[in-house]
C-alpha cells in the first residue's frame, strides 16, 4: 500500500536529493561518455547496461506479463528508452549538458500536450498558459548561443523529440498497460530494449577496439554509472520515495534536475548567459503552470509511474 505523509520524512527529502543529483548528473556523463566514444555507442551501452543490471529483479516478474502485454512492452522500451538515448547523445555533441538538462524538463508539458490531442484528455486554461510559457523556454535556448550569441541549434530539436518521446511513453503506460506494476513495466520494457542495443553496440561499432585505448576508462565508468546507477538504480529510489510520499512530493524533482545540471556544467566549464537564465525560467514556470490540475503529480502522469527522466 501507498503511504503518504502530510509532512515529508526526512528519508523521503534526502532520496528526493539524491534522486535529483543522480538526474542532474545524466547529462555531464553523457558529455563525459562522448569523450572517447560516438553518440551511437554512448546510447547502446546506456540501455544495454540499464536492461542487463535489471535483469535479477525482472526475472522473477516475467510470469505476470501476458501475450497482449509483450509489443506494448516492446513500444515502452523503445519510445521511453532506447529512442531517447541516442538522441540525447547525439544532441550532446553539440549542446552543453546545463542547457539539455533544462530542455529535458519539458518532458510534463510533452505528456500533457500528448494526452490531449490523442488520449482525449482535458487540459485547463492555466495548463495552456504553461505550455506556451515553456515553448517560449524552449525557443530561447534554443536561440541561445553558447557564447552568448543569438543563434540557431537544431540539435535542440532532438532534445524536444526525446521529451515528445517520454510524453507518449507515459501516456502509453497509463492508458494500455496501467495494469501492471511501474517496476514491472520499466525492467521489462529496458530489458527488450537492451537486446537491440547490445547486439548493435558489439556487432555494429567499433566499441570493442575503442573501449582498449588508453583514454577510453573515464567514458566508459562515465556511461556505466549512467546506465546502471542513473536509469536503473534512479527508478527504485524513484519508486521507494513514491511509497513513502506521494507523486506530488516525488515530481518535485522535475525542477530539481535543470538546476543540478546547470550547476555541474558550470563547474565543468560551459558557458551560462542571461538568454539561458531567462529560457530556464520560463521552461521551469511552464511546467509549474502545467502541473497545477489537481495537483496529482506530473501532468498526465498517473499515480505510481516511472518519472519522466529515465
Amino acid at each position: 500500500m501507498t503511504q503518504t505523509h502530510d509532512v515529508p520524512p526526512l528519508r523521503a527529502w534526502l532520496l528526493l536529493g539524491l534522486l535529483a543529483l543522480i538526474w542532474g548528473s545524466s547529462f555531464l556523463l553523457i558529455k563525459k561518455g562522448l569523450i572517447a566514444f560516438g553518440a551511437m555507442e554512448v546510447g547502446a551501452l546506456r540501455i544495454s547496461a540499464a536492461g542487463l543490471v535489471l535483469l535479477p529483479l525482472v526475472a522473477k516478474r516475467l510470469h505476470r506479463i501476458t501475450a497482449k502485454h509483450w509489443a506494448k512492452l516492446a513500444s515502452v522500451g523503445l519510445v521511453g528508452s532506447l529512442i531517447p538515448a541516442f538522441m540525447f547523445a547525439i544532441a550532446q555533441t553539440q549542446i552543453s549538458s546545463g542547457i539539455t538538462g533544462v530542455l529535458n524538463a519539458l518532458t510534463p508539458i510533452a505528456t500533457l500536450v500528448i494526452g490531449v490531442t490523442l488520449f482525449q484528455q482535458s487540459a485547463q486554461r492555466t495548463q495552456v498558459i504553461g505550455v506556451l510559457i515553456g515553448l517560449s523556454g524552449t525557443l530561447l535556448l534554443m536561440t541561445a548561443g553558447a557564447n552568448g550569441s543569438w543563434t540557431f541549434n537544431t540539435y535542440a530539436l532532438l532534445i524536444l523529440a526525446a521529451t515528445i518521446c517520454y510524453g507518449m511513453n507515459l501516456n502509453l503506460i497509463k492508458h494500455k498497460i496501467s495494469d501492471l506494476s511501474p517496476l514491472t513495466i520499466t525492467g521489462v520494457s529496458l530489458l527488450m530494449a537492451s537486446v537491440p542495443a547490445t547486439f548493435y553496440l558489439f556487432f555494429a561499432t567499433d566499441f570493442v577496439a575503442q573501449v582498449q585505448q588508453p583514454d577510453a576508462m573515464l567514458s566508459l565508468v562515465s556511461v556505466l554509472v549512467l546506465g546502471i546507477v542513473g536509469t536503473a538504480g534512479a527508478l527504485v529510489i524513484f519508486n521507494y520515495v513514491v511509497q513513502l510520499t506521494n507523486t506530488v512530493f516525488t515530481s518535485s524533482v522535475t525542477y530539481l534536475i535543470p538546476i543540478v545540471a546547470i550547476l555541474l556544467g558550470i563547474l565543468d566549464g560551459e558557458s551560462f548567459w542571461l538568454q539561458h537564465a531567462v529560457g530556464m525560467l520560463a521552461i521551469l514556470v511552464g511546467v509549474w503552470f502545467a502541473n497545477r490540475r489537481g495537483r496529482s503529480g506530473l501532468a498526465g502522469i498517473p499515480q505510481k509511474e516511472k518519472s519522466p527522466a529515465q
